[in-house]
């Protein structure tokens, strides 16, 4: 029997858009591995994340570091910048790392290949002096993203819009003075911080807060406690109390602090909604959460 030609063209038609659709489909699913990007995300880097691979000790890039002499930047101490091998995937993340008071870079260089194994440009730094105050290492944050921005050998490699800054003690007070005077920034992650400034209206970057419930420096009834509930109530914002933890516990590998860590800098840095879900429903206490608070789901 002879088809009519319209019932023809209607299944031809029909059989054309599936085959576009599959092509679709197939295009898509060859993006697999650390350069999987979604395309409604044009800042999502890596393969969709789980538990072990947030915990990881490493994650899906390789990384190389650069040292960066005093006598060569202005307005900070220098450091160390870690940041993935590949360039594969185009451009990435940034974020820079005060210590606390009294210590240098050494401190807080475990988060340093930690964080950019899963996709950042990573600046550990030492301060102008080991007693600088908050303020003071506010201002040697932003400088240090200045130099990564614009001066350093990995420019290239960062996108200058997506930028964060993380801190211990008083390097996490200094993360709350980054974050209020440049609110471009994409995330701040203050850990255990000393400030004696309790308020922070100004502050509009998504901001994750570390305290210890051992803290005898930092007391988190006096610093970090307050320092959360002075940020503003409608910003996107995390308070999480380790347990069994010191003032100290940030200065060594912690795989409680760095899940949350990345995932937040991705959340927030990188826009990567798939890292919500070990964000919220905000998690329990535990063996190694005292307890948490914060706003969910998140808006920004």
């Amino acid at each position: 029997m002879q088809q009519h030609p319209h019932t023809r063209r209607r299944r031809t038609g029909r059989l054309a858009g599936l085959t576009a659709a599959l092509a679709a489909a197939v295009a898509l699913t060859t993006l697999t591995g650390p350069g999987a990007q979604a395309a409604d995300n044009p800042y999502e880097r890596g393969p969709a994340p789980t538990e072990s691979s947030i915990e990881a000790l490493r994650g899906p890039y390789a990384v190389s570091e650069i040292s960066v002499s005093s006598l060569s930047v202005t307005g900070f101490g220098g450091g160390t910048v870690y940041y993935p091998t590949s360039t594969a995937d185009g451009t990435f993340g940034a974020i820079a790392i005060a210590p606390g008071f009294t210590a240098y870079q050494s401190s807080i260089a475990w988060l340093g290949p930690r964080l950019a194994s899963q996709g950042f440009v990573v600046f550990t730094i030492d301060t102008n002096t080991t007693l600088d105050q908050p303020a003071s290492r506010g201002d040697q944050l932003l400088a240090a993203l200045d130099y990564l921005t614009q001066r350093s050998a990995v420019r290239g490699r960062i996108d200058s819009g997506r930028l964060g800054v993380m801190g211990h003690s008083m390097g996490g007070g200094g993360t709350l003075e980054a974050a209020k005077d440049r609110p471009s920034l994409q995330a701040a992650i203050p850990l255990t911080p000393w400030n004696l400034d309790k308020t922070w209206p100004e502050v509009r970057t998504p901001t994750l807060l570390f305290g210890a419930d051992g803290d005898t420096v930092a007391p988190v009834s006096t610093h970090a406690e307050p320092l959360y509930t002075g940020l503003p109530s409608s910003l996107d914002r995390a308070y999480l109390e380790l347990n069994g933890a010191t003032h100290f516990t940030p200065n060594s590998s912690n795989t409680t602090i760095a899940k949350y860590s990345v995932s937040w800098l991705k959340r927030f840095i990188d826009n990567d909604t798939r890292y919500e879900q070990f964000l919220c429903p905000l998690p329990r206490p535990s063996l190694t959460i005292e307890e948490s608070r914060g706003n969910c789901p998140h808006t920004s």
